[in-house]
């Protein structure tokens, strides 16, 4: 409770005069007088209405049997014992179709339970989500001709309803989900014919998508040079950023950067995204100049850096040893309005450590934590590796014992070399000890965190035998 002021303090302050409460008070020497309220008072009559509630929709109906008979059986003793008719919505009866499909590989099965459907309620009448469902399951598992598939789309026209883009990206995404690239690849030709069903840009670059987890390079590219001379399909932004991004993950950056040449003589002006992708392709090869160059680019081309490329050319400089010029663009980055955070600091760290200053890495930690910046459990793994590897042990354990307290995992590289340092210091026990912890951390596997303990010991045992420093 907070105290009263000094001018609040005051019984006369305090407490108000009792005429001031009760104006309305008349003198002591009157007799008080009864209040009669303005209306008499009134019951209020209760309502008469009863408030009717709509009736609960009827129970979902589940197949675990692809059995037609069953399946009509079943509608049919749906139809005639509910009560309430309208209840079997269009929406209904399409989940009651979709449920059959999810367990019948026959199309034509699910085409002969949707016309009994319509015969025994005449009020469900199919609509386009009713032949998407059954596009669904035909291309689950298509014919090797796409028979099943054609058949569907014929129905679908027979019934007045066309088929369109958003028929043709249901089927290539179903087809593609179920592992049938090639059928895809020969459906979207057949459907790109015809303007109503020929494929928009988010349904072509789907399947090069795909395509380019499951083929080669040069098939790709066939597929859409065919695709763009033969149905006047080209490739956008996203498609040559699709690419990039596969060959970047392949390291092969001569190819990345004739796919950039590529995308600008097409018009397309690359975009932040595809300059992150190609920089992170040149960390990968360690090759911190080229992450400079083309960082330079990008900006000379005035493409706003974002916090990415900063992480990611900071990164890439510190890899390949660069870390005071690493620096510098932690301070270009804060004036950017891009502070720095935890992977920014991380990878200075990386770059010390790699550099054989773990003690300088250790006091960035400090500072990044002085500006609130939390690092976490990568930040921890790179500090330890890079202390035990400069020989700076009771640091190291300092660290580990941090993050036990924190229940941090221990990454493999580190773990290793923690054990390493552990072995060659004589502290075989505390090795166990650590080897428990990853165990118990689920860090790694039994089987990986042993292996390396029984290596590192191993290894300790050889090098005793034969005299060799440790």
């Amino acid at each position: 409770m907070g105290k009263l002021p000094p001018s609040l303090r005051t019984s006369k302050n305090l407490v108000p005069p009792v005429r001031s409460l009760l104006p309305n008070l008349q003198s002591s020497t009157h007799e008080p007088q009864s209040q009669q309220p303005p209306y008499p008072h009134r019951k209020t009559p209760k309502s008469t209405t009863t408030t009717h509630r709509p009736p609960p929709p009827p129970p979902p109906i589940t197949f675990t049997s692809p059995d037609i008979s069953a399946a009509k059986t079943l509608f049919t003793s749906l139809t005639t014992t509910t009560k309430h008719p309208s209840l079997l919505t269009n929406r209904f009866c399409n989940k009651i179709l979709e449920s059959f499909t999810s367990v019948s590989s026959n199309i034509q099965d699910s085409i002969f339970l949707l016309t009994h459907m319509t015969k025994v309620n005449p009020l469900f009448t199919p609509d386009k989500s009713s032949y998407h469902i059954l596009l669904t399951q035909s291309c689950t598992k298509p014919n090797s001709d796409l028979s099943n598939v054609d058949q569907v789309l014929t129905l679908m026209g027979s019934k007045g309803f066309q088929p369109d883009k958003v028929s043709t990206d249901i089927a290539i995404r179903t087809l593609c989900g179920s592992g049938y690239e090639d059928h895809a690849i020969e459906l979207i030709k057949k459907l790109s014919q015809v303007e109503f069903t020929k494929p928009d840009t988010y349904t072509y670059n789907l399947l090069v998508k795909r395509l380019i987890k499951v083929q080669s390079l040069s098939s790709v590219n066939a597929f859409i040079n065919e695709m763009k001379i033969g149905f006047d399909l080209k490739p956008d932004l996203v498609t040559y950023t699709i690419l990039i991004d596969n060959v970047c993950n392949g390291k092969n950056l001569r190819e990345a950067m004739r796919l950039l040449d590529v995308l600008k003589e097409e018009g397309f002006k690359p975009d932040c995204y595809v300059y992150n992708t190609i920089m992170k392709g040149y960390c990968m090869l360690s090759h911190g100049g080229e992450v400079l160059r083309v960082f330079k680019k990008m900006v000379e081309e005035e493409i706003e850096p974002d916090l990415v490329t900063y992480n990611t050319l900071i990164y890439g400089l510190s890899k390949s040893g660069k870390v005071k010029e690493a620096k510098k663009f932690v301070k270009e980055m804060a004036k950017m309005g891009h502070f720095p955070d935890v992977v920014t600091y991380t990878s200075l760290m990386n770059g010390l450590c790699r550099d054989g200053k773990a003690l300088g890495a250790l006091e960035l930690l400090g500072e990044m934590e002085s500006k609130g910046c939390s690092p976490n459990e990568c930040t921890y793994n790179t500090l330890l590796h890079g202390l035990c590897k400069a020989r700076q042990l009771d640091k190291g354990v300092e660290l580990y014992n941090v993050m036990k307290e924190n229940d941090m995992k221990l990454e493999s590289g580190s773990y290793g070399t923690f054990l390493r340092a552990l072995c060659r210091s004589g502290k075989v026990a505390e090795a166990y000890e650590v080897f428990d912890y990853a165990l118990e951390s689920k860090s790694l596997t039994e089987v990986a965190a042993y292996t390396t303990l029984e290596s590192t010991l191993k290894w300790l045992k050889k090098a005793k035998e034969q005299g060799l420093a440790v």
